[in-house]
């Protein structure tokens, strides 16, 4: 997936509108009408969302007659979700690195905490 390819879909999924749509694409294939139903809005409207989404090949459309079904594409999530998790491990192990990072300073702070030469016994 290209960085404009990105680009388009995050660019798509940011409208809480086309997020909606979507969720409701997820559970079956719907046509312009019934994906407006529940949006106080133009069918005009609806067909600029489609087609932000349909750049984005988040969803399509096939050829022929009207009503045409929408269909949501999951292979863009597919493609999102192996960029992002790429992204989630190097964060991981950034955190696993600062995890042994502290439980080192731990360590040794509670090593100088029993060493009789730095104890409390010495106080004066």
């Amino acid at each position: 997936m290209t960085a404009d390819t990105l680009s388009l879909v995050f660019s798509a999924l940011a409208d809480p509108t086309r997020r909606d749509m979507l969720a409701r694409l997820a559970e079956g294939d719907a046509t312009v009408g019934q994906l407006a139903e529940p949006y106080g809005m133009t069918l005009q409207a609806v067909y600029k969302h489609l087609r932000v989404l349909e750049n984005a090949g988040l969803v399509s459309r096939r050829e022929g007659p009207q009503p045409r079904p929408v269909h949501l594409e999951t292979e863009v999530f597919d493609l999102m979700d192996a960029w992002i998790e790429r992204y989630r491990r190097r964060a991981e192990q950034r955190y696993r690195r600062l995890d042994a990072v502290l439980a080192a300073m731990n360590d040794d702070r509670d090593g100088a905490d029993h060493d009789p030469d730095h104890g409390d016994d010495h106080r004066g």
